[in-house]
């Protein structure tokens, strides 16, 4: 089965107007506290298919951070995503002795506003074209809580796609059929957009969401002349490989304002 998402990280400069911006669309947001390198704290949106937005804002720089230089562009939006692996050492041993060279386990963790010391282990990609791995060493509830804070006045129950932006198609569905151990992908041509896309499962963590989450790859074609194609050949050149886009299963189709997301391009779509 393939692994599911853990969580998708939203950088943002001022953590405390991010929380009232989200509030103001309509999430139940948590404030998660500080991690233990000092450098960054964080909030959270749960939802009920046990994944969450993770809102995070640097204290002080860092430049050797994983999304240090992004803070350091002044960069708002999406920077990454992780998945949640049954256990970080088994799954790096696995990829890596598939080709897909990930490091760790190294150690990570946060202090909660009231007190709770949660600690996990992390995997992290040769690159930003493939997720970080997210392990709990500490119960996962204590990490993301459960309950009633995981319903939203917008009525989100989860997140129905992820769209990341690759520069080799071809090469990328084999290293996230490797990390993913599924058999094959589907692949696709969208004629007149130029750009080419395949689409892989991800599981999910809790049954009470809206159901599984789709991985969306998609690279651009030849010919800048499509606006589709234009848009990934932008993406690509001024921050590489990633995350690009979001889809959060809710009652109605509706395109988040981003400048109330923080840059971060979210839809909710109707179930």
């Amino acid at each position: 089965m393939s692994l599911p998402l853990d969580h998708v990280v939203v950088l943002v400069r001022d953590l405390e107007q991010t929380i009232a911006d989200y509030t103001a669309l309509g999430f139940t947001v948590q404030r998660g506290g500080t991690h233990t390198d000092g450098f960054t704290h964080n909030a959270l949106i749960g939802f009920a298919d046990g994944s969450y937005l993770e809102l995070i804002a640097f204290l002080s720089p860092k430049p050797d951070h994983r999304w240090g230089a992004f803070a350091a562009q002044g960069h708002q939006g999406f920077v990454d995503f992780a998945l949640l692996p049954p256990s970080v050492a088994e799954v790096v041993a696995r990829v890596n002795a598939g080709g897909v060279a990930y490091q760790g386990p190294l150690d990570g963790g946060r202090t909660r506003p009231d007190g709770e010391m949660l600690r996990w282990q992390i995997g992290t990609p040769p690159d930003s074209g493939l997720p970080f791995l997210c392990g709990d060493l500490t119960p996962r509830a204590l990490r993301v809580r459960e309950g009633e804070i995981r319903q939203h006045a917008n009525g989100v129950t989860g997140v129905a796609s992820l769209t990341v932006v690759v520069r080799d198609l071809a090469a990328s569905v084999r290293r996230y059929r490797t990390l993913l151990c599924v058999e094959q992908a589907t692949t696709l041509h969208a004629a007149g957009l130029g750009l080419k896309q395949a689409l892989l499962p991800l599981g999910t963590v809790d049954s009470g969401g809206a159901g599984p989450t789709t991985l969306l790859l998609v690279s651009p074609g030849p010919g800048l002349h499509h606006p589709a194609a234009a848009t990934l050949h932008h993406a690509l050149s001024t921050r590489g490989e990633g995350l690009l886009g979001l889809t959060l299963s809710g009652p109605a189709e509706v395109a988040l304002p981003r400048q109330r997301t923080q840059g971060a391009a979210i839809d909710i779509v109707g179930g």
